[in-house]
């Protein structure tokens, strides 16, 4: 329903005609006035204050209605991305769409699980100004159980910061670098302080995913998993996917 959108954040870049609307949003928050000038018939916002409370209820407070998105796990990305089809009149397109990625998510989860393996598996989401890995319960944890890994967790449902003392304790067997786009690379990681004893750096299992997007809960999430399930399992093979460039190995 692309070409009904009037507006979206200054993080948007995919698809490419995203990047070219309007910025209602950024880091900061929520631009009141860019709201008003373009004038939607529905507002779609983060819950877990990714989209600021008091914003939300400023947005409909001016007659804007604002459907509140905020993922937990795997199921509840379907039932967003269905509940964002009910409310543009797209409903059977959305249930389409999520059958197809249960599908692929599915076939991804059982080429995983034929391995018969499951490490204990850190995704590292960022690692500026501290270490970033998925918090309990989240969509990502779910991701990382779906494809093969058991998740090394932050110990908090809303926090995604996560101590060293935490991850040595927890000893993960793999550990992907989910931010390795951004320069972050497995000879970085390894070369950390008290990060050494880990049994993945210990045994050269430290691996960079070259795939974006990976903690964005939307259409793209079977790429997403299977990025992952190949990170866990180097030689996997997955119908319909294929690894991405490592840009570790470009640099």
């Amino acid at each position: 329903a692309g070409d009904r959108m009037v507006g979206g954040t200054d993080f948007d870049d995919y698809p490419a005609e995203a990047a070219a609307l309007p910025d209602v949003a950024n880091f900061n928050g929520v631009i009141m006035e860019q709201v008003v000038e373009v004038q939607p018939d529905l507002v779609i916002a983060g819950g877990g204050n990714f989209t600021n409370p008091d914003q939300i209820a400023q947005m409909r407070d001016l007659g804007f209605p604002v459907v509140v998105t905020y993922p937990v796990d795997v199921p509840s990305v379907y039932a967003d991305i269905a509940l964002i089809g009910e409310a543009i009149g797209a409903a059977t397109e959305a249930k389409a769409m999520t059958d197809a990625m249960a599908d692929q998510i599915a076939g991804i989860e059982a080429a995983a699980a034929a391995s018969g393996e499951t490490p204990r598996t850190f995704y590292q989401v960022g690692s500026v100004p501290e270490i970033y890995g998925p918090a309990d319960g989240s969509f990502l944890a779910d991701m990382v159980s779906l494809a093969g890994g058991q998740a090394v967790t932050s110990g908090d449902e809303v926090a995604w910061s996560i101590p060293v003392e935490r991850l040595i304790e927890a000893d993960p067997e793999v550990i992907v670098v989910g931010d390795a786009l951004w320069g972050v690379c497995p000879s970085d990681v390894a070369a950390r302080p008290g990060w050494g004893g880990m049994t993945a750096v210990r045994e050269g299992d430290v691996r960079s995913v070259g795939f974006a997007d990976v903690t964005r809960p939307g259409p793209r999430l079977p790429e997403a998993v299977a990025a992952i399930a190949m990170a866990i399992h180097p030689g996997i093979e997955l119908d319909g996917f294929t690894a991405h460039p490592d840009p570790c190995e470009a640099t």
